[in-house]
């Protein structure tokens, strides 16, 4: 296995294929390893270019993968497509990442840290919770308007319910109902209110975050969020790079004399 250059790993959750081929891109090895074999089986390779769709569990395992000496990289699954031969399975894959990595204009996702991926979690679940509130309101105001009770969108429910509720003689189950509906409502906001502070406790550290709060009309939620996926910015050429990265430049589908 000296002359391996090029490693591609088709991830799962408790398996692992591996595809390795040489600087001409012949395969020198195919073989499916469990986690634990898969880090001995890298660990006495010589240092090389390993590759991996970026999805769940890739940027852990391409830590782990970069502290055993080798460069670790991570492809958009988009771009792995393209290079599936023939029939579908987990060989094929990891061959097909190694042929998408050995584009030379192929675009990776750089990996990333511990701390992005916790923040990471932490604004999903953030995310979450302000659904699940809106969801709550909508639901309330649904089952008022079936009892001919209107009132203005957002939390005036909310504000209001103890007023409707006196106001008009309801079922007592549906009068339980909104009342439930309401303490799940104020537990909600409590727990944004929660994750809102752990991410201002993670603001003040960050030294990115805040030069982002310098910027006119970004607050620390924005901030926070900018930060995590900017990481070091080495791999962005430009701010524009970045900027469509999040979503803020739109994606293009037509030829440039349409455009």
């Amino acid at each position: 296995m000296q002359n391996v250059t090029l490693i591609g790993i088709d991830l799962g959750k408790h398996s692992f294929h591996v595809h390795c081929q040489d600087r001409q891109g012949n395969a020198l090895l195919r073989k499916k390893f469990s986690r634990t074999q898969l880090i001995n089986f890298l660990g006495s390779c010589k240092a090389a270019t390993v590759v991996m769709e970026s999805c769940g569990g890739a940027h852990f395992m391409a830590r782990r993968i970069a502290d055993l000496g080798h460069e670790a990289k991570l492809i958009s699954p988009q771009f792995v497509r393209p290079f599936v031969k023939s029939n579908k399975n987990d060989f094929v894959d990891a061959e097909a990442i190694c042929e998408a990595a050995s584009r030379p204009s192929m675009r990776f996702v750089p990996p990333r840290t511990e701390d992005q991926q916790a923040m990471a979690a932490l604004h999903r679940v953030r995310d979450s919770l302000i659904r699940q509130r809106v969801k709550t309101t909508n639901q309330m105001h649904a089952f008022l308007l079936e009892f001919g009770v209107s009132l203005p969108r957002g939390i005036a429910v909310i504000r209001r319910l103890a007023a409707v509720l006196e106001e008009n003689d309801f079922p007592p189950y549906l009068a339980r109902v909104l009342s439930r509906l309401h303490s799940h409502y104020v537990y909600l906001s409590g727990e944004i209110e929660e994750v809102d502070k752990e991410l201002k406790t993670h603001l003040a550290e960050d030294e990115t975050a805040q030069r982002l709060l310098t910027i006119p009309g970004v607050g620390p939620v924005t901030a926070s969020l900018l930060a995590m996926r900017l990481g070091d910015g080495k791999n962005y050429a430009s701010s524009r790079d970045f900027a469509a990265s999040t979503g803020l430049a739109p994606r293009q589908y037509r030829g440039c004399r349409k455009r």
